[in-house]
């Protein structure tokens, strides 16, 4: 296992303002999303469950980031964070969490289940681990054809107990497929605590299991996440099997908008908010002379805009018509299944 990796100042050097400033933008947007979206939640404008990625931007902004166009990506269903990060519009997130047709998939797939085929961005998959097996089965077919890509598979740490992820370990290590494993541990499956739920307390244990090379990240940077991402698709491309990266990280809000939060209290929340990836790279890159606070201030504000945007184009968008959720049987289907 690789040591805990966290960014340095010869990566912040080496990197373009541009690309930094739009690391920033990005998981900004994320955040900003996601509150406008729980504030939305509770006007009753969405539906269902909903589960927000306040906490954890700078994982999904990081590892996309080091992935290219040809590149395969599976998720969990907190999943709004990766689909902005990949290249979706917001405002058809937003109208996808609205349910609208005007959503990324018509208003029929809702918070859980966020795609961007443009990208081969597969989804958001309700069921926890499920995706997994899919990830390896992409990456399995990126080997057969020869191509130049890996497929990554997102996850959060209560998937790591499923027979799912063991057995697509497995099968990934045996075949030596170009998969990246990303775990997010963010220390809680729903409401259990790791401890209670993990015979062992790092996830990428039970990776080392199946003979898959693992590294630990600081979840909270957003270089350091870049920076593994990038190690981690080199020895996927490289011919030498999976890679199991394990992200440590934290959720500032609930399991989903529906969680009283009965088991953490706030004195641990606010510890880890201490460590909150936004402003802490903000000002990383403000001491490190990249950029100043007004250029931040502009970015802020042009994300307020586009969030209000989003909000606004899903609020005026239309719902999708009944007819299209049913359709009258033909003749010649009738006949096909008469017995």
């Amino acid at each position: 296992m690789a040591t805990s990796a966290t960014s340095d100042v010869g990566l912040l050097e080496q990197m373009d303002t541009d690309q930094l400033l739009d690391f920033y933008r990005q998981m900004y947007l994320i955040r900003r999303f996601e509150e406008r979206a729980a504030e939305q939640y509770a006007y009753g404008k969405i539906g269902g469950f909903l589960h927000l990625y306040i906490g954890e931007e700078a994982v999904a902004v990081g590892a996309i980031a080091a992935m290219t166009e040809r590149d395969h990506l599976f998720t969990h269903y907190r999943d709004h964070g990766y689909a902005l990060a990949i290249g979706a519009d917001p405002g058809a997130a937003m109208a996808e969490l609205f349910g609208k047709e005007t959503g990324t998939t018509k208003g029929r797939g809702g918070s859980m289940h966020m795609v961007h085929p443009e990208r081969n961005f597969w989804g958001g998959y309700a069921i926890v681990g499920g995706h997994i097996p899919l990830a390896v089965g992409a990456g399995l077919a990126i080997k057969h054809k020869g191509e130049d890509a890996v497929s990554v598979a997102i996850f959060g740490d209560g998937s790591t107990n499923s027979g799912a992820f063991h057995e697509a370990a497995n099968m990934a290590s045996l075949w030596k497929l170009p998969v990246v494993f990303l775990c997010e541990n963010n220390l809680y499956g729903m409401g259990t605590a790791v401890e209670y739920a993990s015979a062992v307390p790092q996830m990428s244990t039970k990776a080392e299991g199946h003979g898959i090379a693992t590294e630990i990240v600081d979840g909270q940077d957003v270089l350091a996440m870049y920076d593994a991402m990038q190690r981690a698709i080199a020895h996927c491309k490289e011919g030498q099997g999976p890679f199991f990266l394990e992200a440590m990280t934290y959720r500032f809000r609930g399991h989903s908008m529906a969680d009283p939060e009965s088991y953490r209290d706030r004195q641990e929340i606010d510890h880890h908010r201490e460590r909150d990836p936004i402003p802490l790279f903000k000002e990383q890159l403000v001491e490190a002379g990249k950029a100043s606070n007004d250029e931040f201030e502009q970015i802020d504000n042009d994300v307020e805009e586009i969030v209000e945007a989003a909000v606004n184009f899903a609020d005026e968008s239309d719902f999708p018509w009944d007819s299209t959720g049913y359709r009258e049987p033909t003749d010649a289907f009738i006949d096909a299944v008469a017995f």
